[in-house]
């Protein structure tokens, strides 16, 4: 059986580990690609010579030329400036809009029948981006938002209460940024609900780092934004579609009238497989989630309008 083929758009830091990782864990085939000549096949070189070492066949190539990237199952869209200290994921909006709006047309030409997962920010702006640019159906397209904001709650709550990362389930709604929505009460630790272990006060101020959990590690950076957990989480989204494991992700998804919204893509909970977006897992929010969540929309609607008006 043929493997799979992942192709990686942008060879930076993102780009380069998640093809790392997902060759690591021998998903298929990756194709890194970037307008930089000399950088990607540099890094698909480099990734290809650690396959023996790590016991692992797949084969990993580097190229600046799209018609290498034909026929894949995924695409990852990592191309686009990074933030510096100081910026927002809204500034870099003009510049990326341009990118990923270049780099999803011609991804799309080569492999019509892909899954595309979006790293690239603001991210709820780039997914949209992509799904225009691409033409595919808005279940082929999908961003990587919310894997990235509950693990970075999941690991400073397993931090706090000094359990396994792996026994805290948590789940964030909304844009990705400072207007996310953390569902609390959708958070259990081997089951049992986190307000058993963390006082509500404590709670919020983990919260609160959550939301600027990018913003953390640009400031400590000074240079460049985060990459290993970004990267780690496309993959996990990557994973799911090529194994067809139809996981519960919190993915930045389309919405056709799901929790009353239509028209854009936001981070809700949804099952990942195959076909991408198999189904959004609908919720009952209450009031205050529902303003929160609203505010977030109204957020990413802002953007869509400026994406509209630079395409």
């Amino acid at each position: 059986m043929a493997r799979k083929k992942i192709t990686v758009i942008g060879a930076g830091n993102v780009g380069a580990s998640v093809a790392a990782y997902a060759s690591a864990q021998e998903l298929g085939d990756v194709v890194l690609v970037d307008i930089l000549e000399g950088i990607p096949q540099g890094k698909g070189l480099d990734m290809f010579e650690t396959t023996p070492v790590l016991g692992i066949d797949t084969h990993v190539l580097g190229t600046n030329d799209y018609a290498a990237t034909a026929k894949s199952d995924v695409i990852v869209v990592t191309a686009g400036i990074a933030r510096k200290p100081g910026m927002s994921r809204d500034d870099l909006l003009s510049t990326n809009v341009k990118i990923v709006a270049d780099v999803s047309a011609k991804a799309a030409q080569f492999s019509p029948d892909a899954v595309m997962i979006v790293i690239s920010n603001p991210l709820d702006a780039m997914v949209y981006t992509a799904w225009k640019k691409s033409g595919f159906k808005p279940q082929r397209v999908m961003g990587m938002a919310g894997v990235l904001d509950t693990a970075r709650f999941r690991s400073f709550l397993a931090e706090e209460i000094g359990v396994s990362v792996e026994d805290i389930h948590a789940l964030v709604l909304g844009g990705h940024g400072d207007t996310m929505v953390p569902l609390t009460r959708y958070c259990f630790v081997g089951g049992v609900p986190v307000t058993a272990f963390v006082s509500p006060e404590r709670l919020e101020e983990i919260v609160q780092r959550t939301r600027q959990g990018g913003a953390e590690i640009v400031g400590l950076l000074k240079t460049g934004s985060a990459f290993y957990a970004p990267a780690a989480s496309a993959v996990q989204m990557a994973k799911s579609i090529l194994l067809d494991k139809k996981r519960l992700l919190p993915v930045a998804a389309y919405l056709s009238g799901e929790f009353g919204e239509s028209g854009l893509f936001v981070g809700v909970p949804a099952i990942i497989g195959a076909a991408g977006i198999e189904k959004v897992v609908q919720l009952d929010l209450t009031a205050e989630e529902q303003v929160a969540f609203g505010k977030s929309v109204a957020a990413v609607r802002s953007l869509m309008q400026e994406v509209d008006a630079l395409l």
